[in-house]
């Protein structure tokens, strides 16, 4: 038995079993990543599909996913590799796969306008050890190392990561402490300080989305893009102005059909409160 020191659930993992996010397990008294190598998905994507706008844009980058999450998000895009009754069958069945291959195989289509590998899809920092075995290589072949995460993680987690990894974009999926407990099954000041270290170690894009009647008051919004803005760098100075800020709509999906689709104009007008705070503010998928 072993305490997992990922993230602020802390889990004691009994030898042989599994931690909440059902990525990571205890072998011989210590906590191992069980999804080592095991590759569910992998495609080659435009960047901005991350989404990364200001970051390489026109450029394709291969990303690729795993299975677990540490959220349990009832609205859950990728829910058949995250938490799904399908990720437990994926944990049987996914694909190995080691950093050498995957290495491989971003330099293989470099010729295709890849710049890197992105970990995507499912939740990467419950697997960071195969990333940053995958990073190292990929460093040393002078190509780029994304990270789209839900940024729930501590920070000395993301420290062992940050010197091999160029961007991120991180979910900041609400601003209240209420949503994160209650709905995401999460902790807001752990994503909240995650996000503030990582903007001082690497390029950063924020995605919010808008769940009609959790997140979507102006209020909430202008306190949100607020926060980013007042982001300083290691010296103090501020940076936050500058980080985009993706404004995403919701669909009704997995667990969460009990309600419409985000109103286009409601994001639109969200995305112009954001904008009194900074200077970049997406609207990507309207």
């Amino acid at each position: 038995m072993a305490k997992c020191d990922v993230c602020f659930r802390h889990c004691v993992i009994a030898d042989g079993k599994l931690g909440f996010c059902g990525a990571r397990t205890c072998e011989n008294g210590k906590v191992v990543q069980a999804n080592y190598g095991r590759i569910t998905s992998l495609a080659l994507d435009p960047i901005e599909k991350k989404p990364l706008n200001r970051f390489y844009p026109g450029s394709l980058i291969l990303s690729a996913g795993s299975y677990g999450c540490n959220l349990r998000c009832p609205f859950c895009q990728n829910y058949e590799i995250s938490w799904s009754e399908e990720a437990r069958k994926f944990a049987k069945t996914a694909d190995v796969c080691t950093p050498e291959d995957l290495a491989r195989a971003a330099a293989y289509y470099q010729n295709q306008g890849n710049i890197g590998i992105a970990f995507t899809y499912n939740e990467p920092l419950i697997g960071y050890e195969f990333i940053l075995d995958t990073a190292k290589l990929i460093k040393k072949l002078g190509m780029k190392t994304v990270l789209v995460t839900n940024g729930t993680a501590e920070l000395n987690v993301l420290e062992k990561l940050a010197p091999y990894i160029d961007a991120m974009n991180i979910d900041l999926k609400g601003f209240t402490d209420r949503y994160y407990r209650e709905v995401l099954k999460g902790d807001r000041k752990m994503v909240m300080d995650f996000i503030a270290r990582a903007s001082q170690v690497c390029h950063v894009e924020v995605t919010t989305l808008i769940i009609p009647g959790e997140n979507d008051s102006e209020e909430e919004m202008d306190a949100l893009s607020s926060w980013i803005a007042g982001l300083t760098d290691e010296r103090g100075e501020r940076i936050g102005q500058s980080i985009p800020l993706h404004i995403s709509r919701f669909f009704p999906r997995f667990h969460m059909q009990d309600r419409r689709a985000t109103e286009v104009r409601l994001v639109y007008r969200l995305a112009e409160v954001a904008r009194r705070n900074l200077t970049y503010v997406y609207t990507g998928n309207c």
